[in-house]
């Protein structure tokens, strides 16, 4: 048996100011915009290369807007992928990667992990509702 994430809920306030952040700041393609009445709308985005796309909407969840924290962004080129997203009026953090990676305790030192190891790297951004995403660095070499 198979089991695979496909979609995640993001609570929003916004719905047309979410979805201009995704899609024009964050690169996310727009599959689906559909509102059959004025209280239901559901728009699904998908980050560039992922099997598993995000939904936001009115009508869709009680969640609270803002309320989603850490979901991960798996991407080959840290460094070029906060670029990006700094160009395109993105607040990223600054990289900061785990130490000692060997026997890792919680601790962060700056910058992208000096062996570019799987896993071992990570900046921040939100949405404008407060959404929290964390690029994390896999593939690097394989890129």
């Amino acid at each position: 048996m198979k089991f695979s994430i496909e979609v995640l809920t993001v609570p929003v306030r916004d719905v047309d100011r979410a979805l201009r952040f995704y899609v024009d700041q964050v690169g996310f393609a727009l599959d689906v915009d559909y509102s059959p009445n004025g209280a239901f709308r559901v728009v699904q985005l998908t980050p560039p290369g992922s099997s598993c796309s995000i939904q936001i909407g009115e009508g869709i969840t009680d969640a609270s807007a803002g309320s989603l924290r850490n979901a991960y962004l798996v991407v080959t080129d840290l460094e070029a992928a906060r670029h990006r997203l700094l160009e395109r009026g993105v607040q990223v953090s600054d990289i900061r990667h785990k130490t000692p990676i060997a026997a890792w305790d919680g601790r962060f030192a700056p910058g992208i992990d000096p062996a570019r190891g799987d896993y071992a790297s990570f900046a921040d951004f939100s949405d404008p509702d407060g959404n929290s995403w964390v690029l994390q660095e896999r593939g690097y070499r394989t890129a």
